[in-house]
This record gives structure tokens, C-alpha cells and sequence, in this order.
């Protein structure tokens, strides 16, 4: 184990598993007009995954495996064919679980680095202990999310708009399980829905932020959650823009969405692996 400058950043690593996939050859740089790529991503990988009881009292949500791999490998490999050379793990619960598996990153070819959270601090409370090592353009994601967005194409947009903020966005279709009665101030019916369906545009949990924009709205060991965040950044005057994406996008921390994911992760691999 050693430590990095950053005396709260941890690089440990354990003997490397006998059974870990080579890491992902580099990205090609043959597309055309692609963006120069972020190196560095911040990954929240610190919640107790409570919707997963009971399986997570014990396993850290983001070692949940679909088929054979943890979802925080798909979505790190992921991050890597983008790019993305370094990256910082918040964590928290059951953290040396997580420490243990990935090591330095080496096995993904990645630096992989840890910051602890001693107690909850949001979606994006985090960030306020890494940001003032960050410079430039960094991704953001949840840790529990199993997703095939265009991370290049969200790159492209972010530093054409010249935007100090992108927010991957989903288009969700949310089911009321029951019957939608509407009435008068009689109370009379005046209108019946059979289990009504509307459609949503829901955050995926993935961003991407600039440094300098952040820092001033963000503080050390302080609870902030990542809507807070980009309202600060806004009422603040900075360019906010949204991402939307053909894609598969799943909240693994849903039960409904983990059978989903562990059912087309076992019926199309290379959907989530890419062509590594």
C-alpha cells in the first residue's frame, strides 16, 4: 500500500486475481473530428445501496456482479475506451472490499486512487475533498449504473457549446401502478385513467464538470447533492447543457432494473464491452 501526495488518497495494491480480464487496448484516435479526450473521472462509489437490502449489507453495491463482472468494471472500462486514464473512487461503505478488488488500476490499465467519506455527503458532497486536484474537464458518475451512452458524443457537444457543465439525460417512461381519478371541487369524477403512463427526461448520473467552474460552489466534508450543485453553477451564470443519447441506461441500485441488466448483460456482452 501507498500513499499518494494527497495524504487521504489511497493507491492500494493487493496481488492481482488470477482471473481478471486483460486490460482494454487504448482508444483509437482514427475518428474523425474527435474531441481531445478527458483523462480524469471522479466515480461515487460510496452508498449503502438500502434498495439492494440484504445483498448489500455485506457486498458493496458497486461490486454487484452482472454474470461474472462487477458493475463498476463495466462501467470503468467503459470509461477507459473514452479516454479516461485516471480516476478517483469515493467510497465509503464496505470500502475495502472495493480497494481490494481493483488495486491501482493496473489490471484495467488505469491509475485508479480512493477517497474515503466517513459519513454520507450526496451525490456530489465528494467532490469537494478531490476538486482542488482537478484541473480542466473531468466525467462524473454514479458508480451503480450500467449504461451505453455515447461518451465521446457528450464530449463532442460539451466542448463545442463551450458548456461548464453536461448532464447525461435519459428519456424514462414512469408507469402509475394505479387507476388516476381526476375530480371537481364537488368531488365528482371527471376523469379515469387505467394505470397511466408519462414519459420523463431523468439525469443518468454521469457528468461532465469543469474544475474552475465548480470550485466555488462546493466545500470540503460538506453534504451536497448533485442538483444542488448545478443550480449553484447556474444561478451562478454558467452554461448547464443536457446530453441525450440512443442508449441503454439502467439504475443497477433498482431491483427492477438489476434483473434487467443481469438478464441483457448474459444475452449481448459485447453491447456493454465494446470491441475490446
Amino acid at each position: 500500500m501507498h500513499r499518494h501526495a494527497d495524504s487521504g488518497v489511497i493507491g492500494y495494491a493487493p496481488p492481482m486475481p488470477e482471473a481478471r480480464e486483460q486490460a482494454l487496448p487504448p482508444p483509437s484516435d482514427a475518428k474523425a473530428g474527435a474531441a481531445r479526450p478527458i483523462l480524469r473521472a471522479v466515480v461515487m462509489a460510496g452508498g449503502k445501496g438500502t434498495r439492494l437490502y440484504p445483498y448489500s449489507a455485506h457486498f458493496p453495491k458497486p461490486l454487484i456482479p452482472l454474470d461474472d463482472m462487477p458493475i463498476l468494471e463495466l462501467l470503468l472500462r467503459r470509461l477507459k475506451m473514452a479516454g479516461v486514464t485516471e480516476v478517483i473512487l469515493a467510497v465509503g461503505h464496505l470500502r475495502h472490499l472495493i480497494e481490494a478488488y481493483f488495486g491501482d488500476g493496473a489490471s484495467l490499465g488505469l491509475d485508479i486512487r480512493y477517497k474515503g467519506e466517513d459519513r454520507p455527503l450526496g451525490t456530489a458532497g465528494g467532490l469537494g475533498a478531490i476538486v482542488g486536484d482537478l484541473d480542466g474537464d473531468f466525467f462524473v458518475t454514479n458508480g451503480d449504473l450500467l449504461t451505453t451512452l455515447d461518451l465521446d458524443g457528450m464530449l463532442r457537444q460539451h466542448r463545442e457549446t463551450g458548456a461548464h457543465a453536461s448532464v447525461g439525460v435519459f428519456q424514462r417512461n414512469v408507469k402509475l401502478e394505479f387507476g388516476l381519478v381526476e375530480i371537481d371541487s364537488e368531488r365528482r369524477l371527471t376523469a379515469y385513467y387505467e394505470k397511466p403512463q408519462n414519459s420523463y427526461l431523468v439525469s443518468m448520473g454521469i457528468y461532465i464538470l469543469n474544475a474552475d467552474a465548480v470550485r466555488p460552489h462546493i466545500e470540503t466534508n460538506t453534504y451536497l447533492d448533485m442538483p444542488e450543485l448545478l443550480l449553484r453553477m447556474k444561478m451562478a451564470g454558467k452554461d448547464i447543457r443536457c446530453f441525450q443519447d440512443d442508449c441503454v441506461w439502467l439504475d443497477i441500485g433498482r431491483p427492477d432494473d438489476f434483473a434487467l441488466a443481469q438478464k441483457m448483460f448474459a444475452e449481448d456482452r459485447q453491447l456493454f464491452l465494446g470491441s475490446e
